[in-house]
């Protein structure tokens, strides 16, 4: 069995082109119109996904812009100042998510008009500003008395903010990043197994046409084959990938399943849907660091409890009385 997965060198090794590109990049204050936009016509809900998906159609970025890294990565610069104009919107009051990350436009976000984003921006940048300042300096106004910062924050927000890629992610991904390409092969056949897939076979990369695998996926009664293919990559993949995967699955499988430690182009994701083609599922870094977490591979999890502590200070005050 050859080595199947496809190693790709970064797009840009010129650090100026690098920031030539992300100069053409607004900054996230400047996004938060185009994505309250964005994400009412798509119907007032959307994924992370899907809602990036529509700004970068919006804004006509072209495939290298969205393929520039953040940093050292795995997240683009691209989703970064996205996160952040979602992450902001939902502070003014304007967005809702849910625990499973869709995002709904509340009723003010509906009504309000492109003016009068910039004062209630700016409200809530001083409200935070007042918050992290009030805790520091541990004042009586704030009547709470946090362990620490991070876990103030903690409890203020149980859930990671979409504004930043998480820290286990970063972490997992870059253990992935480091293996053999042997050790990812049995990583994908184990995580496809463990998600419901009878068989998972690695064909070969001399004799396979573009495609690393075939596996059988059960559902209930019905099964099909699905052929798979792997990217172990950092920056971002294009829909020539998911046109490869596609002529390749001709005769040996019913769908198609593009995973990849990096990110999609937004042309990937609307390749994969194209009407009349057979479909592509795409799974990225993000959701391999959900799948592999909520299979335990190479993931533990513990539940820590976090206490909201008040002090009443009506209790001593009424001593004095006594």
């Amino acid at each position: 069995m050859g080595a199947v997965v496809q190693e790709q060198e970064p797009r840009r090794d010129d650090v100026a082109g690098q920031q030539e590109l992300i100069a053409q990049l607004p900054p996230y204050t400047e996004l938060l119109w185009p994505t309250l936009r964005a994400l009412i016509a798509l119907g007032g809900s959307a994924s992370n996904n899907e809602l990036d998906g529509a700004v970068v159609e919006r804004q006509g970025w072209s495939p290298e812009l969205q393929g520039v890294l953040h940093g050292d990565g795995p997240g683009t610069e691209v989703e970064y100042r996205l996160a952040w104009a979602r992450t902001y919107l939902k502070g003014m009051g304007l967005l809702a998510n849910s625990r499973r990350a869709v995002w709904t436009v509340t009723k003010q976000g509906r009504a309000v008009t492109e003016p009068e984003l910039r004062p209630l921006l700016l409200s809530f940048t001083a409200d935070k500003r007042r918050q992290r300042l009030s805790r520091k300096a541990n004042t009586p106004d704030a009547q709470v008395l946090p362990l620490s910062d991070a876990e103030a924050e903690s409890a203020t927000d149980a859930a990671y903010s979409d504004a930043e890629v998480s820290a286990w992610k970063s972490t997992l991904l870059e253990s992935v990043l480091g293996m053999s390409s042997t050790a990812f092969e049995r990583l994908t056949q184990r995580l496809l197994r463990e998600a419901g897939f009878s068989t998972a076979t690695i064909t070969g990369r001399t004799a396979d046409g573009g495609v690393d695998g075939i596996g059988m996926c059960q559902i209930s009664l019905l099964s099909f084959p699905v052929a798979f293919q792997c990217k172990r990559v950092s920056g971002s993949v294009g829909a020539g990938a998911v046109r490869d995967l596609r002529g390749a699955m001709a005769g040996r499988g019913e769908k198609g399943l593009l995973i990849t430690t990096g990110t999609f182009t937004s042309e990937a994701r609307a390749e994969s849907r194209r009407d009349g083609a057979p479909p592509v599922d795409l799974i990225d870094g993000d959701r391999l660091c959900d799948l592999l977490k909520e299979h335990a591979l190479g993931v533990q999890t513990r539940t820590r409890v976090v206490e909201d502590v008040t002090v009443n200070a009506g209790f001593f005050a009424g001593l004095e009385s006594s």
